[in-house]
Formats: C-alpha cells, structure tokens, sequence
C-alpha cells in the first residue's frame, strides 16, 4: 500500500489541480489552511489556481517520499517565477525558491488529511516585502 499511497502524493505535487478530484477525499482536510479558505478540495483548489496564477513557471521537487502505514512525508522545495498577482502584491518578476514538508494522510488510494509546513518567511525575502539581514539598517 505504501507505494501506491507514495504514487498518489507524487501526483498531487506533479499534477495539481488537474488531479485533485481523483487524488482527493470528498472529507479532504487542509490543516494548515490559511483563514477563510473553503474547506475540502475546493480550498485546495484555490490554492492550486493562486499559486498557477502567481507563478505561472512553478514546479516542484521532490527530494524525499516516505511512506508509514497510512501516511506519506514529502520533502519539497517550491521553485517559481513572480509573474503575477500574490495575495494583493503585484508581479515582482523575482525567482523564489521555497523548501517544506508536508504530512499526508491516505485511506482507500484517496488523500484524507495534509499538514504542510514552508518557509513563507524566505519567501517574502525572496520577493522583497520584508527586508534580509543584510538590508535592515543599509
């Protein structure tokens, strides 16, 4: 099961939205979900069209899939061009590079739960909306 279940979070990061009504769960939780997301695979696909709408280049890679009974752990880094509108900031044109993990939950080859955990931090560094070390102060 661990390497269908492994197979099935693969898609999810390589596929996206194209993918979400097969991959996930009608009772599908996003834990980490920012405030006012619809719950479920409709606020994942939110998320999915923001990020595709923001950066339209973007693509992950994964660096580590691994599996345990009923959950999948995803090492990944986030790569993307700023091309277009994020969360009211306009196009930067700036490259961002965003590592994370996440936690997945499977039952049935479907996705149940995702815990996602990434440095936003660095990326608003990386696109210059809060400042670097060597900037505060210069």
């Amino acid at each position: 099961m661990s390497t269908e279940n492994k197979a099935a979070v693969r898609r999810f990061f390589e596929e996206g939205l194209i993918a979400l009504d097969e991959l996930l769960d009608p009772a599908f939780v996003l834990h980490d979900a920012p405030p006012g997301l619809p719950p479920g695979i409709e606020g994942c696909k939110v998320i999915d069209v923001m990020f595709r709408t923001a950066f339209p280049d973007y693509k992950h890679t994964i660096h580590d899939l691994i599996a345990d009974g009923d959950k999948v752990v995803a090492r990944w880094t986030f790569h993307g061009t700023h091309q277009g509108d994020f969360q009211g900031l306009p196009p930067t044109g700036k490259k961002v590079t965003i590592p994370g993990i996440s936690v997945f939950r499977l039952e049935n080859g479907k996705i149940m739960d995702d815990w996602t955990i990434s440095d936003t931090y660095s990326m608003m560094q990386q696109l210059g909306v809060i400042p670097t070390p060597g900037q505060v102060g210069s």
